[in-house]
């Protein structure tokens, strides 16, 4: 309900690095960041608001909104890390699919217009079962805690050089 009521955005907003989660995730301690992995140009961290168990969010560092206005390190250190992600989740989930998307722009549907970031959500055969048509609830059966101490062990494994 936080997400949905705003009551934890930023008196501020999102528009300036200084209130930009994306931008504050990184140099928060380990265990408060949900940060996953980290690279030269980008990193990978728990989505807080997660669509499914596992969702991560692959952000440049840099306070970047619109994907052509990535440099091309920073692009292929994304789809490097995306990929990654996706092999990593496989190994730790059993991941059966994944959504990857950006949402560029508030009208798109971007929470966080303002700092890019790549949605890999992790999917499963009937993860979208009675509990969230019927119930209108989601079962989360893992703390982000611990859902980003899994990921961090397995993360270095499922690197491939690209």
């Amino acid at each position: 309900m936080s997400y949905v009521t705003g009551e934890d955005r930023p008196d501020g907003g999102y528009d300036q690095p200084a209130g930009c989660p994306f931008c504050r995730a990184p140099g928060r301690p380990t265990e408060q960041s949900l940060v996953v992995a980290r690279g030269e140009r980008v990193f990978a961290v728990l989505n807080l608001y997660p669509y499914n168990p596992g969702h991560l969010l692959i952000c440049p560092y840099r306070h970047v909104a619109d994907y052509p206005d990535l440099d091309r390190a920073e692009t292929v250190e994304l789809a490097a890390f995306t990929q990654t992600a996706m092999r990593m989740i496989r190994q730790v989930s059993n991941a059966h699919g994944f959504n990857l998307g950006m949402n560029q722009g508030s009208v798109a549907g971007a929470g966080i217009a303002a700092h890019l970031h790549q949605h890999v959500v992790p999917r499963w055969g009937g993860d979208a079962n009675f509990m969230a048509v019927v119930g209108q609830t989601k079962v989360l059966p893992q703390l982000l805690a611990d859902t980003r101490d899994l990921f961090a062990a397995a993360w270095p494994a499922a690197e491939k050089p690209v």
